[in-house]
């Protein structure tokens, strides 16, 4: 039996030293770097060359979207982590038959199948000519033992999860998966094996898909996420790229008036859509449109960029401080999860 966010609960220490959120750190920091646990999905609903210092400012990490001319501005200072996206005949194309080194330096190989061997081998062949010149992040994959060799042949963070996100269709038309919750304390044991193993290079998690909720994203990090990448909850904020509406008047969103009619609490609408839609793959320009497996959505505006950002933040607080953990690492993957019934999850899902 797997297990979804919805069937856990994570259970507080029995007793807490911290006094005040205060005390907390919910960023990953290093010399250059000082980033939330998040990664804003490479859809064009949701980032933009418009929108990218916003994400910046808020220490939120992002995917450029495959085909946009959007270039990172990274160069300012903000200490977050910002891929550029391709895809895997244009990525081998690139950096294994032209052999050519491009100014960013974080790579995101975006496919929908992350199993297939033609990836594993690229993989290992790319990891073979660069060395650490690139952080490489690939999948997605909804299988524990291959992100395990996804790790092994040199990936620096395997995005796991198939068929989970708000855009996606491919688990409800197709029956392929994995709960996401199993899937990702599963992953991380392996994580620690590998670890144990002293394998040169041990990928680190991004659950990918499906978060609705804080306490998802929450619950992610608990398991064992090193990150969480979102689609769907950051495009309901007020200037992502998704195009935005009043009315059914199409309007700037990064205008005043956009900003005018949200503060005064005017409803505001976000077109978000899949990108294995058929309207993407008429912007790639592809020559046979595939089926679908993703679906075009309107949704509400419900927040900015950043209110989502102090909210996320202030909320990553209090859960640590009901768990007695400090920073990040001593929580991902190191608290007590509880397996509840479907009754008591009805009891306080208001």
């Amino acid at each position: 039996m797997k297990l979804d966010f919805n069937d856990l609960l994570i259970e507080p220490a029995v007793q807490s030293d911290i006094e005040s959120r205060s005390e907390i750190d919910v960023y990953y920091s290093s010399s250059d770097m000082m980033h939330l646990p998040i990664i804003a999905a490479p859809m064009d609903t949701v980032v933009d060359d418009r929108n990218i210092e916003i994400y910046e400012r808020s220490h939120i990490n992002y995917c450029i979207p495959r085909g946009s001319t959007c270039e990172p501005v990274s160069a300012a200072g903000y200490g977050i982590m910002s891929f550029k996206s391709y895809g895997l005949d244009e990525f081998i194309s690139v950096f294994i038959d032209k052999i050519e080194y491009l100014d960013n330096r974080y790579i995101l190989i975006d496919i929908a199948n992350g199993h297939m061997s033609k990836l594993a081998m690229t993989v290992k062949k790319f990891k073979s000519i660069y060395k650490d010149y690139y952080k490489l992040m690939v999948g997605n994959v909804a299988n524990p033992d291959t992100y395990r060799m996804l790790s092994i042949m040199g990936a620096d963070y395997v995005r796991i999860g198939i068929g989970n996100g708000n855009g996606c269709l491919t688990t409800q038309q197709l029956g392929i998966g994995y709960p996401m919750a199993s899937l990702i304390e599963e992953c991380y044991k392996l994580k620690q094996n590998l670890a144990t193993e002293r394998v040169d290079n041990v990928a680190r998690i991004v659950a990918d898909g499906g978060m609705k909720e804080y306490s998802d994203i929450i619950k992610a990090l608990a398991l064992g996420a090193d990150y969480v990448m979102l689609g769907s909850i950051l495009n309901k904020a007020l200037e992502s790229s998704g195009p935005t509406y009043f009315h059914g008047i199409k309007i700037d969103q990064h205008s005043s008036t956009a900003k005018w009619l949200y503060k005064k609490g005017y409803k505001l609408t976000k077109k978000f859509r899949g990108m294995s839609t058929k309207e993407v793959q008429k912007t790639w320009k592809a020559n046979n449109l595939k089926t679908s497996e993703g679906v075009v959505r309107y949704r509400n505006v419900e927040y900015t960029i950043e209110g989502w950002s102090k909210n996320f933040t202030d909320y990553l607080k209090s859960a640590m401080s009901y768990t007695d953990k400090k920073n990040l690492h001593e929580f991902t993957g190191n608290v007590k999860m509880i397996q509840i019934t479907d009754n008591a999850y009805k009891r306080y899902n208001k």
